[in-house]
């Protein structure tokens, strides 16, 4: 008796799709919860609400984004999900600064740590949760196909962000005021620290692909095969 194999569902990932009001109930409820802490932790964080803006404004850029594109372009719940908790580990950070978050000071005494880590995670989701918009991007809009290339480029881009992101720091404390700016800065006196940053990054983006990249395409799956097709116009 021949053994049965099942074969993957072949994904048509340039496959014009619209959003619809039913495929947006999930990120209008995370956006929803999103806005409710935004409001809540920037109304007096111990760390100043100039350094809440400028841990958090990006991220929040970023959503505007998704919102903005999101009837021509609808992105997968699973990217909606990662943003989601990205933005959080951003407005966790920002609430305290990243050098002093209640969490971080914790591990630094439980573990006997030279320093807080938190931003260390914070760089790491830098480059984790972001992988899968650039993936999905690069699959729905590039000839790309899963595999090696795209991986590299994904990794690529995410270090590539990660890079920009310690010029941004850079930038912006010679601009603001120096308590404000070490503070944005984060740097605890490491002198690597911006490498390590930039390492940290890359290194996320690699683990999310390698774990979460089936999750990914199940996902992308599931919208490209029940969403409506878009119009010309939309597309």
């Amino acid at each position: 008796m021949a053994a049965r194999c099942k074969l993957a569902p072949v994904i048509d990932h340039h496959r014009a799709v619209s959003g619809t009001r039913e495929y947006a109930r999930l990120p209008l409820v995370l956006l929803g919860i999103l806005l409710a802490i935004c409001l809540a932790t920037a109304w007096a964080p111990p760390s100043g609400r100039l350094n809440w803006a400028l841990e958090v404004g990006p991220g929040l850029v970023g959503v505007a984004v998704l919102l903005g594109v999101y009837r021509r372009f609808p992105m997968t719940h699973f990217v909606y999900v990662c943003v989601f908790l990205h933005v959080l580990i951003l407005v966790y950070g920002g609430y305290y600064t990243y050098a002093l978050t209640p969490l971080g000071n914790w591990a630094k005494e439980a573990f006997g740590f030279a320093r807080n880590h938190y931003d260390r995670v914070g760089h790491v989701a830098l480059g984790f949760f972001p992988a899968f918009v650039i993936r999905e991007v690069l699959l729905r809009r590039t000839p790309l196909v899963p595999g090696g290339w795209l991986s590299f480029l994904v990794v690529n881009v995410a270090l590539a962000i990660g890079a920009f992101w310690e010029l941004l720091e850079w930038w912006t404390t010679l601009v603001v005021a120096g308590d404000v700016g070490d503070a944005f800065l984060g740097s605890q006196g490491d002198v690597w620290d911006a490498q390590w940053d930039m390492f940290l990054a890359m290194v996320g983006a690699i683990v999310a692909l390698a774990v979460l990249g089936g999750a990914h395409d199940r996902s992308m799956a599931k919208l490209l095969g029940e969403a409506p097709r878009a119009s010309p116009r939309e597309s």
